[in-house]
């Protein structure tokens, strides 16, 4: 890929991940206080665990742009969060922010192909479309979650039974 080609996808997928920023933090938010240890099936994760590896690993794959590559650390949830909401003003806190150091880098950082664990090998602006992918899916994992646990359910990509489409919505 050419820094040019990386240029011109870059905005596409920030703006992208603009848009979805958001939807995202509704969904964190929906997320019931007192029902975080709520499990859908003995082996899937919790509704707190889950909404912790939704935020984070957003806020991972900047910071691993940030650092020009992707290395795992501790991804224990931090010990005084307890609940989706202290989930969620730490996602509304740090990921547009991140987001904009992000989109400043220069399209040779974005053309430059980047090891993923040794599973992938691509250019750095493909993991953007990565993150999104990752993001949307455990997004809607988690608004699989949040009815059975008796909370609303935000529109999305369109409105909700909770929360109907308007005529004025992108």
């Amino acid at each position: 890929m050419t820094p040019e080609q990386a240029e011109f996808l870059l905005p596409i997928f920030v703006a992208t991940l603009r848009k979805e920023f958001p939807t995202t933090l509704r969904v964190l938010q929906a997320v019931p206080a007192d029902k975080g240890d709520y499990r859908p099936a003995p082996n899937s994760r919790s509704a707190l665990e889950l909404a912790w590896h939704l935020a984070s690993a957003d806020i991972w794959f900047l910071d691993g742009f940030l650092a020009g590559q992707f290395e795992m650390e501790d991804d224990t949830m931090p010990a005084d969060f307890s609940n989706a909401s202290d989930i969620a003003a730490t996602y509304e806190e740090s990921l547009p922010a991140k987001l904009d150091k992000v989109e400043k880098l220069p399209a040779e950082f974005w053309a430059t192909p980047l090891p993923f664990f040794g599973i992938y090998n691509l250019p750095a602006v493909m993991y953007l479309q990565f993150m999104l992918n990752h993001s949307i899916h455990h997004r809607g994992q988690l608004t699989a979650y949040l009815r059975p646990m008796g909370a609303k359910v935000p529109n999305v990509y369109g409105g909700s039974f909770d929360e109907p489409m308007t005529e004025c919505e992108e």
